[in-house]
């Protein structure tokens, strides 16, 4: 484990964060959590799918706010990760001043979907449907609970888009990033 956290990875499903997480933790040899795999851990511990336990966050704030509740924790302590990934970590970290960078990872509709098609074993028509529900869901529900918008990148002090990039070109920016903060 570190003395502090380095950087907070975020985008929306299908971004390649998790990608890019990899990428950093194997390169700097860094201890990373990902907040989208708490998030499907804790659907599959429900026997839930993802939509329906999207559903349940966006019923019961409870659920949502435990989970980051970890992540905040986790982000403060000197001995947690260097690297943390969620969709709200950047905003976590910019509230709570804590000195990292800040990446936000944008992706185009289209490669979200290919990305979510992937992964999940759907089809075009159901990653793209899924991937815009889940952004309504997800927008409402987080300027219900904390009164933020997951558009707003405020809090980002790097903007990479990786719609066009391979994951080694992402992962290349990204390092150059934490060499030049360092």
């Amino acid at each position: 484990m570190s003395e502090l956290l380095q950087i907070t990875i975020s985008g929306h499903p299908g971004s390649g964060t998790s990608t890019l997480v990899s990428g950093i933790s194997e390169t700097k040899n860094w201890d990373s959590i990902n907040g989208g795999e708490i998030f499907r851990t804790e659907a599959k511990k429900r026997n839930l799918s993802l939509p329906d336990f999207e559903r349940l966050c966006a019923m019961d704030s409870t659920v949502d706010k435990s989970l980051d509740d970890i992540l905040k924790m986790k982000m403060k302590d000197n001995q947690g990760p260097e690297i943390v990934e969620s969709r709200l970590c950047g905003w976590w970290a910019f509230k709570l001043n804590l000195n990292c960078v800040r990446v936000w990872l944008h992706a185009s509709e289209e490669v979200r979907a290919q990305r979510v098609m992937n992964r999940e074993s759907l089809s075009r028509k159901e990653a793209v449907s899924q991937n815009k529900a889940r952004l309504e869901v997800d927008r409402l529900r987080f300027n219900d609970m904390y009164g933020l918008d997951p558009e707003d990148m405020t809090p980002y002090t790097h903007v990479i888009d990786a719609s066009n990039s391979t994951a080694q070109q992402v992962l290349d920016e990204v390092i150059e990033i934490l060499e030049e903060m360092s």
